[in-house]
C-alpha cells in the first residue's frame, strides 16, 4: 500500500474541514488535554450519528477557516478561540443534548506531578493500609496522623490539592499510595458556535422558562414606568384601557349616562338579587355535593350545643 505524501494529505484535510464548515451550522470548540487515543476513539463511536469529531493543527485549522471567510464571514469569530490543544465537534442536533453526551465520557486518572488540578482533592479521615514507615509522606504535607493497629490513620479531613494548582510530587505520590484517582479527563467544551453566533457553553444552561420569566419581568417594568410618567406604550396600553373602562362604569353607575356595557351593572345595582342569582351557579358548580355534605354536619352540631348548655354550670342532677 502506497503511503500518500504530506501535500496530498494536507489537501484532503483542507477539503474535509471546509466541507464540514459549510455543511454543519453548529459546532463545539473542545479542549482535549490529557485525552488519550483510545478514549478519543470511544468518544467518536459514542457521537456516531450525532456529530463528527475533527482534530488537527491550529495553524492548518486557521488557514482553512480564513479560506472560507469570503463565503461565510461569521467564521472569523472562531479564530480567537483556536489556541492550545483544541478540536471541533460538528453537529446538526440540539446543542444541549450533544454537550451532555460529550461530558458523559470521562475517564478517571491518577494525580501526576506537575499537572494542573482540574478539581479540588480532599482526603477524608480514614484508616489507611500503609505502615508506620510511610509517616514521612504525611509529615511532609502537614497531615495529622496516628498509628492504629500497625497502620497509619488520618485523623481529620485534609484539603490536599486546590483546583487550578500544580500537583506536587509528594501529593501525587500520596494519592498513588492510597490508590486514589482524583481526576477525570475528557473533552471540555470551551466555546459554542451556532449559525454565526459564538458564545460560552454556560448559555446552554439557560432554559426557555428562564427567558420567558425575564421577558415578563421586563414587560411589567416597562408598563409600570409608562403608567407612572403617562407615556403610552404597547405594554401599558391594556392597563390604561381597563382603567379608563372602570372610570366610565363608575360614572355611569351614579349618573343617567347609559351604554351597552353599563346596562348589566345598572341592573345589578337596582336589584342585587339578580347578581346573586347569576353568581350562584358559578360558585355551586365545582362543589356539586356540597349541600348534602353541609346538611350532615348541621344535624350533628345541634346536640353539641345542647350538651354544652347542660354542662354550663358544672353541677350534676343531685348536687
Amino acid at each position: 500500500m502506497v503511503k500518500e505524501d504530506r501535500s496530498e494529505w494536507k489537501a484532503k484535510y483542507f477539503t474535509k474541514i471546509v466541507q464540514l464548515l459549510e455543511e454543519y451550522p453548529k459546532c463545539f470548540i473542545v479542549g482535549v488535554d490529557n485525552v488519550g487515543s483510545s478514549q478519543m476513539q470511544k468518544i467518536r463511536i459514542m457521537l456516531r450519528g450525532h456529530g463528527i469529531v475533527l482534530m488537527g493543527k491550529n495553524t492548518m485549522i486557521r488557514k482553512a477557516i480564513r479560506g472560507c471567510l469570503e463565503k461565510n464571514p461569521n467564521l472569523e469569530k472562531l479564530l480567537p478561540h483556536i489556541r492550545e490543544n483544541v478540536g471541533f465537534v460538528f453537529t446538526k442536533e440540539d446543542l444541549s443534548f450533544i454537550r451532555d453526551k460529550i461530558q458523559e465520557n470521562k475517564v478517571a486518572a491518577p494525580a501526576k506531578a506537575g499537572a494542573i488540578a482540574p478539581c479540588a482533592v480532599t482526603l477524608p479521615a480514614q484508616v489507611t493500609t500503609l505502615g508506620p514507615e510511610k509517616t514521612s509522606f504525611f509529615q511532609a504535607l502537614s497531615i495529622t496522623t496516628k498509628i492504629t493497629r500497625g497502620t497509619i490513620e488520618i485523623t481529620n479531613d485534609v484539603n490536599l490539592i486546590k483546583k487550578g494548582d500544580k500537583v506536587g510530587a509528594s501529593e501525587a505520590a500520596l494519592c498513588n499510595m492510597l490508590n486514589i484517582s482524583p481526576f477525570s479527563y475528557g473533552l471540555v467544551v470551551k466555546q459554542v458556535y451556532d449559525s454565526g453566533a459564538c458564545f460560552d457553553p454556560e448559555i446552554l444552561d439557560i432554559k426557555a422558562e428562564d427567558l420567558r420569566a425575564k421577558f415578563v419581568d421586563g414587560v411589567k417594568n416597562i408598563a409600570a414606568i409608562s403608567l407612572q410618567i403617562g407615556y403610552p406604550t404597547l405594554a401599558s396600553a391594556p392597563h390604561s384601557i381597563v382603567k379608563g373602562f372602570r372610570n366610565l362604569l363608575s360614572i355611569a353607575a351614579v349618573t343617567d349616562i347609559e351604554f351597552a356595557q353599563a346596562k348589566q351593572l345598572k341592573e345589578f345595582l337596582k336589584d342585587p338579587s339578580k347578581f346573586a342569582a347569576a353568581a350562584a351557579p358559578v360558585a355551586a358548580a365545582p362543589v356539586a355535593a356540597a349541600p348534602a355534605a353541609a346538611a350532615a354536619p348541621a344535624k350533628k352540631e345541634e346536640p353539641k350545643k345542647e350538651e354544652s348548655e347542660d354542662e354550663d354550670m358544672g353541677f350534676g342532677l343531685f348536687d
